[in-house]
């Protein structure tokens, strides 16, 4: 019997926006994937200045702000789940 071994790439961030609703992005198999914003409290409450202010890393398996020490990765916008803000959780 042979097996055919399948290699699955994650996609990779090419271009990425956050507008006043959405984080959006581009990915390198040709998709556009958004988020609703609230899915992350800190960029929710972050300067335009400090959303447009973020970096690619892992060859664009993700994006991180340093301003506000907030990561996403193209994994979490495809499976994930919005962070809780911690006061939120904390009052449940």
């Amino acid at each position: 019997m042979n097996t055919v071994a399948i290699e699955y790439d994650t996609p990779r961030m090419v271009a990425l926006k956050v507008t006043e609703d959405a984080i959006v992005a581009d990915l390198s198999d040709g998709r556009s994937v958004s988020v609703p914003l609230a899915w992350s409290w800190r960029l929710s409450e972050a300067t335009p200045e400090q959303r447009n202010r973020f970096e690619f890393n892992g060859s664009g398996l993700g994006a991180h702000w340093p301003d506000i020490d907030e990561d996403i990765s193209v994994a979490g916008m495809l499976h994930g789940t919005p962070a809780r803000h911690p006061k939120l959780a904390e009052a449940a």
